[in-house]
């Protein structure tokens, strides 16, 4: 996790009036919690716990195929990806307590519930809009997602 990734969740905790934020991808760990000013009429926000990894540790960069062929992009064929209709905070599940709305195997229909997207303290309910199976789930319950970012992998019908 670099700089640029750190200061990208700092706007994104801004902009959605996230107080708390916490992120574990490829052996890095990062929480981030707004500071407490009551008296203070500016924000400011506590500084990650963050170090370089040691030389060496960072894995090498990925080959390109011998055959000059490009890594595909995008869901295999026969699939889709149900993405997040906005920036906000990705939950599988209408409270702490409830079922998630869907599990891997599930059928859906374009009307289907399948998570909620949390946006300036406003749940939005997020429908599948195609018809198929839960094939995977792409994002992490109760983590920032972005505009576009997949939320569920799809075998359409």
């Amino acid at each position: 996790m670099d700089h640029q990734e750190l200061r990208r969740l700092v706007r994104l905790m801004n902009k959605n009036g996230l107080v708390e934020v916490e992120l574990e991808q490829e052996g890095w760990r990062v929480h981030l919690r707004k500071a407490e000013a009551p008296s203070a009429p500016l924000v400011t926000y506590a500084q990650p716990a963050y170090a370089p990894p040691p030389p060496g540790a960072m894995p090498a960069p990925a080959a390109p195929a011998a055959d000059g062929a490009a890594a595909p992009s995008g869901p295999p064929p026969g699939t889709k990806d149900i993405p997040s209709p906005m920036v906000g905070t990705f939950y599988r599940r209408p409270s702490p307590d409830a079922e998630p709305y869907v599990e891997v195997g599930d059928r859906v229909s374009a009307q289907t519930v399948v998570c909620i997207v949390e946006a300036m303290k406003v749940n939005n309910e997020i429908q599948a809009e195609l018809s198929g199976e839960i094939l995977e789930v792409l994002a992490e319950d109760g983590q920032p997602v972005e505009y576009g970012e997949p939320l569920f992998r799809v075998k359409v019908a």
